[in-house]
């Protein structure tokens, strides 16, 4: 319980690991309903799995927190307008990466168009939009409004070039794997240039790269909002696209894309037909930090004087166990100082869409982790998944910290170009 991060906020049992546990059994044995206060306490969890990395007994809370949000979906009513949402989102959207491009391109514009900086004008005029230093309850009329503005606050910068992945990259040293890699979604148009830095720091490191056209979501939104046939079906195109490059590793550079990649085994253990696919491919999964760890890396050849800390992504350290790592891999850039900030495995308050959805207690993590970083007096703070990035750079922005939020292999690349400069 004491790893909970909304159990250490709201010190209430029902939002709490075990509280929940005790919910969920309630429902499986139908001494509960789906009501709106059950769900409440379900939606609340960050699902950021600290629950289940602590547990001395090894609960996989994780699987059964993504089984209740599926029940519940398969359960309750819904009104015709979330019903809308959700097949827009889910079934119209995140399948499709031409469809994620043209929202790419309708941000990209409302961000150099000039129309961002007069949307945050108004919003930070506005009652609803000016900052409390406290969250409050908000009335029905105002809450969408706030949410919208709250969104339109974490939106990161849409790259210059999106990433369409393609053909194969050749190792710029002697082969020492052949390797596929995972693009995502929302990195191939918010972090484009993370994307091609993950890959120049692969081939780098002696790895050939293959870069499948027909991969697509990873379907890691889906089964956090119990949309678990969706994400079925995205773990069917991801698997078939990458047997086909017939890579010894499938690399990527998102935490909780590699979570889920990492339990299609699980997630398709039922289906006849692709178990076995499914168990083979997530075995084949890495972590960017993880792989050139095995490898090992290739340290760069020029100092980069600067202070940095890092920021343990939930569903990389909880869900995938990787801890050592980006430490080791940070570790081996000479002249980095590496100081570690309380807390660094503490959840940040992105967790998917959580701060879209919960922008209120999302807003609590965030300042929380924004004080621990300011602490370390870092100039950098390295992180591996992008909804952390987004989540700290907005709130270290906010209160005029200097820190910047980085990928680790955005760092990296930068060391390594260093070397040609």
């Amino acid at each position: 319980m004491p790893h909970c991060p909304t159990f250490r906020e709201l010190r209430v049992e029902t939002e709490s690991p075990r509280g929940r546990l005790h919910l969920m059994r309630a429902l499986g044995e139908g001494r509960v309903e789906t009501t709106e206060r059950f769900v409440r306490h379900m939606t609340l969890c960050l699902d950021c799995r600290a629950c289940e990395a602590a547990c001395p007994s090894g609960v996989q809370f994780g699987k059964l927190m993504a089984a209740t949000r599926a029940e519940i979906q398969a359960r309750r009513a819904v009104s015709p307008s979330e019903r809308l949402l959700r097949w827009l989102v889910f079934d119209q959207l995140f399948p499709h990466p031409g469809r994620l491009a043209l929202l790419g391109w309708v941000l990209r514009i409302y961000q150099r168009s000039g129309l961002q900086r007069l949307a945050r004008a108004v919003g930070s005029w506005h009652p609803v939009g000016a900052r409390s230093p406290r969250p409050h309850r908000e009335g029905a009329e105002t809450a969408p409004l706030r949410r919208l503005i709250e969104a339109e606050r974490l939106l990161p910068r849409i790259s210059s070039r999106f990433f369409a992945p393609k053909g194969v990259v050749r190792p710029r040293a002697p082969v020492r794997r052949r390797v596929a890699f995972f693009a995502g979604c929302i990195m191939r148009i918010a972090f484009g240039e993370t994307n091609r830095a993950t890959v120049r720091v692969l081939a780098r490191n002696g790895c050939a790269v293959a870069l499948p056209e027909r991969q697509v979501c990873c379907g890691a939104l889906h089964v956090h909002a119990g949309e678990r046939e969706g994400a079925k079906r995205l773990a069917r195109r991801n698997i078939a696209a990458f047997e086909a490059s017939g890579a010894e590793a499938v690399v990527v550079n998102a935490a909780g894309c590699g979570a889920v990649l990492k339990e299609y085994g699980e997630l398709l253990a039922r289906d006849r037909l692709w178990a076995e696919r499914a168990r083979a491919f997530s075995a084949r999964v890495r972590d960017l930090s993880e792989l050139l760890a095995e490898l090992p890396l290739d340290p760069p050849r020029v100092r980069m004087s600067a202070r940095a800390t890092y920021q343990d992504a939930c569903h990389l350290v909880h869900a995938q166990r990787i801890r050592q790592q980006p430490r080791t891999v940070l570790g081996a850039i000479p002249g980095l100082e590496l100081v570690e900030m309380a807390d660094a495995d503490r959840c940040c308050g992105s967790a998917g869409t959580y701060n879209l959805t919960e922008p209120e207690l999302a807003a609590r993590f965030g300042a929380q982790k924004a004080d621990d970083i300011v602490a370390t007096d870092a100039e950098i703070v390295v992180s591996a998944n992008p909804g952390c990035l987004i989540q700290l750079a907005a709130h270290l922005r906010q209160r005029g910290a200097p820190t910047r939020a980085v990928h680790l292999a955005d760092l990296l690349d930068a060391a390594y170009r260093a070397e040609r400069s």
